[in-house]
């Protein structure tokens, strides 16, 4: 099939059906080589009709835009509300541990009320100032850098703080879900903030609803061989479940 319109209906009429394809695939369907596909999915991609990723091209943007605090606040509100429930059940006994930056980990920081002593080790200013008055709870503040979309520090001075630290559970919001790239966000200061943070803790959890599957952005935090949960909404994909626990990370959906 060497007709270019016969061809673009052919990988529109695959991406409705899948509602992603690959170049790999779409060659050997219509006995064409790479390069050709490549040029098709360009065509296409500039009449906005679908968006190139890696190897293919998807009906969906693959890549997460960076958002203000503010407005991702009121996104999924009620999913990032019982996230942060099912999250509370993994602290446990824990007596210290991390929460990162992002609006759905901010849910917990506003329904922690530990009956023991608890510290929390956090960049963010909305989760610092929400428990600074908390009782049982220690917060020990991130020093940095202050990014004013995310109200969050990133750099070295938090970098440094964190080689002398160690916690039993960190908690992370997170922009894309990427079964080919990891987990990530969409600033890479605080890309590399999340991996010190990572590094110092004996559990990893990310805290993501359904719409971050299948996205990326520009910094990856880690792979799926370092998280242990995810927990997501119900809207999430039997797929996007199978995948992650063939990879191991055990999934908790709210």
């Amino acid at each position: 099939m060497k007709n270019i319109t016969d061809r673009h209906e052919l990988i529109l009429q695959r991406l409705k059906e899948n509602g992603k394809v690959s170049i790999a695939e779409l060659a050997e369907l219509m006995n064409v080589t790479g390069v050709t596909i490549r040029k098709d999915l360009k065509i296409l991609e500039d009449k906005n009709l679908l968006f190139r990723t890696k190897g293919g091209a998807s009906v969906s943007n693959p890549y997460a835009s960076e958002r203000t605090i503010n407005e991702k606040e009121f996104i999924n509100s009620d999913q990032k509300k019982r996230i942060a429930k099912a999250a509370m059940a993994l602290i446990g006994s824990s007596d210290s541990i991390s929460i990162g930056s992002g609006t759905t980990v901010f849910e917990l920081a506003r329904c922690l009320f530990p009956a023991n002593h608890l510290t929390v080790i956090t960049p963010a200013l909305k989760v610092g100032l929400e428990l600074s008055n908390r009782p049982n709870v220690e917060v020990l503040q991130l020093g940095g850098l202050i990014r004013s979309n995310s109200s969050s520090v990133a750099g070295t001075y938090a970098e440094r703080t964190l080689q002398e630290l160690s916690c039993e559970i960190i908690f992370l919001g997170v922009d894309g879900i990427d079964f080919d790239f990891g987990f990530s966000i969409t600033n890479i200061a605080e890309a590399t903030l999340n991996q010190k943070m990572i590094e110092t803790a004996q559990t990893v959890v990310i805290m993501a609803d359904s719409t971050k599957f299948n996205k990326r952005g520009l910094g990856k935090i880690c792979s799926f061989d370092q998280v242990q949960y995810v927990i997501t909404d119900d809207k999430v994909s039997e797929k996007n479940i199978r995948q992650l626990e063939d990879r191991s990370v055990k999934v908790i959906v709210v």
